[in-house]
């Protein structure tokens, strides 16, 4: 866990330096986040009467690892396979940002599969609606389910998670920062002062 007299996160979740940015809570640590990934698997297990026919599609470049570690805890769980992919949304933004080299898709094919798509944090729900257009270039799938680590709210389209690992409110001038072992070297959650 980060400590909380540390006063900045040597690189944030895109694997680019946060720089003068206090920390203002600790909201999760690894422990919060591994229990919230398990959960999150139980339920969509529970929710879907097994893991058959399921595939885990990660938003690049958190929520795609956030997938295969849930696509592993569902594998374990059920005994079953299940796939794991990763889903570049930034081609499909209204924000017209462009896209971003070396961030491909890598999904297989969804047709008549319920596809669970993983973020690390949902904010405006643009994100989420975007790589829901781009899953649709992989076919069509059954249905769409969306399971995030972090709600923050503040929501600009009418999206809202299936699967919440935990309820964050923050205000419009804080950031969320998750940070995962496989990026950054260690599971953790924080709000950080813009």
């Amino acid at each position: 866990m980060i400590h909380p007299t540390k006063s900045s996160i040597s690189q944030g979740p895109l694997g680019g330096v946060v720089s003068n940015r206090r920390i203002k809570a600790h909201v999760m640590d690894a422990d919060a986040v591994r229990r919230s990934l398990s959960r999150i698997a139980h339920e969509i297990v529970e929710r879907n009467r097994g893991a058959a026919d399921l595939v885990v599609a990660g938003v690049i470049s958190q929520g795609d690892v956030l997938a295969r570690r849930l696509a592993a805890k569902l594998t374990e769980l059920e005994g079953i396979e299940v796939l794991a992919g990763a889903i570049d949304a930034s081609g499909h933004r209204d924000d017209n940002r462009p896209r971003l080299p070396g961030r491909a898709s890598d999904v297989p094919d969804l047709t008549d599969r319920t596809v669970v798509l993983v973020d690390d944090v949902i904010h405006h729900g643009r994100t989420a609606r975007a790589a829901m257009e781009a899953l649709l270039e992989f076919g069509r799938p059954r249905a769409i389910q969306l399971a995030v680590l972090v709600d923050r709210g503040h929501r600009q389209l009418p999206i809202r998670p299936d699967y919440v690992g935990k309820n964050v409110p923050t205000s419009e001038s804080e950031l969320v920062e998750v940070c995962l072992q496989e990026v950054e070297g260690l599971d953790a959650v924080v709000i950080l002062e813009r």
